[in-house]
Parts: structure tokens; sequence; C-alpha cells
């Protein structure tokens, strides 16, 4: 039996476990629901990982011609090598007719020697090293076990993944301290390889019971760059996280359109040409990618493995079940049917949807608003015009960076005549786009 939809599972074959202790690391405490005896008791067992892989082929929707296997944690190079040699040969058996198997493996890059890294590469896995930027940042908040900066291991990690020719991509947390150096991070993720990047901001409740809002007052948090009222220290704050992405995204114009690939920005152009949002944080609904433990219990999402998420367990259920449950599918249409006013309003809607149910920690009418919907605004408001150049650079069948022969002031904006001109072109607007006017 297949679902109707694809769908997509998030493994954690070991579980929370981590030789880390990141301090915004959502699901070290994860561990608590699991009564473990030994930590060895996280590892997914051999029929858990058989009917993982059995069940999520054969549930794919008829005609799906790719399944991508994503391995996460905690970090799942704490398990051997021969563990994914064993997961490939099952892929391999249970793999349609004509059907490509994929892999990507998100890791801390702490534990990848040269012999991994070759493996991986031989493989054809596809790694994400998490790295939030040059040494004093990264170093902020992702530390050992002893409280020391990983940077270190973490780089000779990406060392032996560029000896060995494996692909990878880097996945940065935005937090409160990296968020205020855009370009420094840009710069050093380019400089260690990374082509594709994505940007992730953590957003953290502080002392607050779960689903409970920040209140009016606390929204006066938004007037600075480092407010965290009602937040963690680690949350970055809507000025910023809007600060961070704009301001890579001025670099990545200037220099490296078609050569650097940032997941939110290739997103926003396509959303901009009216294709549908390629990751669930700005779909119009959620729902459709699940977290699986190594127990075989399957979650409505990483971010909400709670007892209140659980959906059940392949190994007594039909995954197609639980994919297809009541209590998913409503899981999934409470992002679009949960959100206030302000949100259906907003001329962003098509952009946003909202963000993820995670962050809507803000009192809204009819609904929560999103802890960075500010730090949103700005970031459409400043890459909206440049996106639709684009794309009409693309339909003129065009390079995308020649956007700026079809870029136009957006109607009723002030741009001086000494000012920078908006197509990012550094001249100034009388020398530009403002001597066509």
């Amino acid at each position: 039996m297949t679902v109707s939809r694809p769908f997509h599972l998030m493994a954690k074959p070991i579980g929370p476990l981590c030789n880390l202790r990141c301090e915004y690391c959502f699901y070290l405490s994860k561990e608590e629901l699991f009564s473990k005896e030994r930590r060895s008791d996280f590892v997914m067992k051999d029929e858990v990982l058989e009917a993982f892989i059995q069940q999520y082929i054969q549930a794919q929707p008829e005609g799906t011609q790719e399944v991508i296997f994503a391995w996460q944690g905690g970090e799942p190079a704490l398990l051997p090598t021969s563990f994914y040699e064993q997961a490939v040969e099952l892929q391999k058996r249970y793999a349609r007719p004509g059907m490509r198997v994929r892999n990507a493996f998100q890791t801390n890059g702490t534990l990848i020697t040269p012999e991994r890294a070759r493996w991986f590469a031989q493989n054809d896995f596809l790694l994400g090293v998490s790295v939030d930027g040059p040494e004093e940042l990264h170093n902020r908040f992702r530390h050992d076990a002893d409280g020391e900066g990983s940077f270190s291991s973490v780089m000779r990690g990406v060392e032996a993944l560029v000896e060995a020719q494996c692909e990878f991509n880097t996945l940065t947390v935005v937090q409160s301290d990296n968020a205020l150096h855009p370009q420094k991070v840009y710069d050093f993720l380019k400089s260690i390889g990374s082509r594709f990047m994505q940007f992730i901001p953590i957003v953290e409740r502080e002392h607050r019971k779960p689903g409970e809002r920040v209140t009016k007052a606390d929204q006066q948090a938004w007037k600075s760059l480092l407010s965290h009222t009602g937040v963690s220290e680690r949350t970055v704050s809507p000025q910023a996280w809007g600060y961070f992405m704009t301001g890579v995204f001025d670099s990545w114009v200037r220099h490296d359109i078609g050569e650097v690939f940032v997941s939110h920005f290739d997103m926003f152009f396509g959303l901009h040409q009216g294709y549908p949002a390629s990751f669930c944080v700005h779909s119009e609904t959620c729902g459709n990618a699940m977290a699986i433990e190594h127990s075989g219990d399957v979650y409505s999402c990483d971010h909400y493995v709670f007892p209140s998420h659980h959906l059940g367990n392949l190994m007594d259920q039909p995954l197609e079940d639980l994919v297809m449950s009541k209590k998913q599918v409503n899981f999934g249409l409470a992002k679009r049917d949960d959100l206030p006013q302000e949100c259906q309003n907003c001329s962003y809607l098509f952009l946003c949807r909202g963000g993820c149910p995670k962050n809507r920690l803000l009192v809204g009418d009819g609904g929560a608003l999103n802890w960075l919907c500010e730090g949103y605004k700005s970031i459409y408001a400043h890459t909206s015009p440049i996106f639709q150049a684009m794309g009409a650079a693309h339909r003129a069948r065009r390079h995308a960076s020649e956007f700026r022969s079809f870029f136009r002031i957006p109607q009723g904006s002030e741009v001086g005549r000494n000012d920078p001109c908006p197509c990012l072109s550094g001249k100034k607007f009388k020398n530009c786009h403002g001597a066509l006017r």
C-alpha cells in the first residue's frame, strides 16, 4: 500500500545521543523520553532498520523516481560504517525498478575520518556539516562534552571530505552572536569549500510552558537587535535575523549568483515564480516531514518529538497508516488554519506562510505570530525586487546574474540620488537606475 502524497522521514538511528553538547541543541534532552539502561540501547536494531527501509520505500506514491534517506541525530556518525553499509544493501534490495535511492547525512563533522569520508564519497552520500562560522563564532555555543570548542575537530572532518571529494553542504545555526556578522560567516563558509548553504534561525522559549505565548510587553524586544525578552540569550532577534540574511544576500548577489546556492534564496526565487516551497517552514501546510526514532517510533516532526505528537511505531502499525493518520493530517493543516489575521492580510503571505509553528510565540489576532515575523518582512522587502528581476531575466532566457537589465524600482520607494542603488550594483542611484528615470 502507498500513500497519496510524497512524504519524508528523518531517521534518528542513534536517537538523541551525541558527542557534543551544543548549548542550543533541542534534541539532547530527548534522551529522557526513552527508558534506557545503557547508551548502546539507543542503536537502531537490525529488524527496525530493515522495516524502516522497506516500508519507507514501499509507502511512497506510485511513480516516485527518487527516495532520499536522511540520517540525523544526535550524531549519526557515532554508529560504525558497517551500520550504513547494511542500510545501503537493504536499500538496493527494496528499491523499485528504476528508482534512485540517495542518502543525506547530517553531522557535526567531528567524527569524520579520511576513511569514512572516502566511504561516503564512494557510496554517493551527501553530507551536511554543522558549522556556525569561523572559530570564535562557531565555538560560542558548539562545545564538546568537556566544554571545549569543537571548531578544530569540525575542520579536520571538513578537510577529510574535501580530500575525498565527498559532496557536502553546510548547515549554519543563526544565533544571537553570529547573526551580527553575516559577511564574516558567509566568506568563511565559502573559504572551506561550501557551495550549498542552509541557515537555520535559533528560537528558544525561556522559562515558559509549551505553547505559552510571549506577551505584548515582551514584543518590545523587537526594538533592539540584542533584546531577548521572553526567549533565551541564544535566540536570534527578528531584526538580527533580517540583518544577517540581507547581509548574506547582498554579498551573494554581487559575487556568487550561479556559483553558491543558499537554500532560502533558491526557494524565494521559486516562490516568486509560482513554484511551491522547497521546505516545510514556508509551505502552506506541513506534516509531510516526520521523524523516526531508533526504536521505530514515528513523530509528527523532529521539532515535535513529544509524547503528544507520537504517531505510533512502524513495528506495530504500517508506516503508511501513520503518515495518513487523522492526527498527522490535522497537525499539518493546523499550520494554515491557525494563522492569525495579521498573517492572512500580509502581502508576504505567499512567501512566509506563517513560518514554522514552533516559532509562533507572539500574541496575534486570532492566532500566534512568528517570533521572526519582522525579520522576515525586512528580508522580503529587501530581496523581492531582485528576485522579480531575476524571474524576468529567466523568462527572457538570460542568466539570473543579468537581472539588473530587468530591475525596476519598487513603486513608492524613496531613493536619494546619492544613495546606493537598490539593485546592489554598488553605484550611486543617480549613476545607475536613477539615470533611467
